[in-house]
């Protein structure tokens, strides 16, 4: 596993982490790893992280990673969809007020594709596995994601778990261990050539 420490805002804001994250994947492809070898895991931030960076690199006409795995992708900067007023009462971890608070800090257009990655060309973007909590506000951020990534021809599985929160895996809770059986499973099927077919 590689964990790439990104700069963070308000001190860094964008383009900062995403150049971080450009850098890192153009590291690892200096060292000898192939794009079929690597599969990016981001989490809230980083989540949206990972798609901004295959837009990126898909801009460039850089090589993309294998897999994409999501865990409560932050996709939207703006909170357009309405699961942040739907959810706005049920979600115990975040909130909008919050989240706009945090997207100031980050940048002044939320809605340019390589900050909210949602409004990006998501066509021939790879494989995506994305997790939500049913009850975040953010849930929007990976359905919507998850709708456009198939409306483009991309494959992606979004698995919600009801009555969860924001990024709830990383809690690995007993009642959602699966969701780790899922992770490896899609891992193996990426990485694969014999059963990236089947996924």
């Amino acid at each position: 596993v590689f964990c790439a420490a990104y700069r963070l805002a308000p001190e860094q804001p964008f383009p900062a982490a995403l150049d971080d994250a450009e850098e890192s994947y153009e590291y690892l492809l200096s060292k000898g790893y192939s794009p079929k070898q690597i599969c990016l895991c981001g989490e809230s931030a980083g989540g949206g992280l990972i798609y901004a960076l295959c837009l990126r690199l898909k801009e460039k006409g850089r090589p993309l990673p294998c897999g994409l795995i999501g865990i409560s992708p932050w996709t939207d900067l703006s909170a357009s969809g309405p699961s942040y007023e739907l959810n706005r009462d049920v979600d115990p971890s975040m909130t909008q007020e919050l989240l706009a608070f945090y997207a100031d800090c980050y940048a002044e257009d939320k809605t340019a594709p390589l900050v909210s990655p949602l409004f990006g060309e998501l066509k021939g973007l790879p494989p995506s596995l994305i997790f939500v909590g049913g009850d975040e506000i953010m849930l929007d951020d990976s359905r919507l994601l998850h709708e456009k990534l198939l409306s483009s021809g991309c494959k992606s599985r979004l698995i919600v778990a009801p009555e969860r929160w924001h990024a709830y895996v990383l809690y690995m809770l007993n009642e959602n261990m699966s969701d780790f059986e899922e992770i490896n499973r899609f891992l193996n099927q990426v990485q694969s050539p014999e059963l990236k077919q089947q996924w």
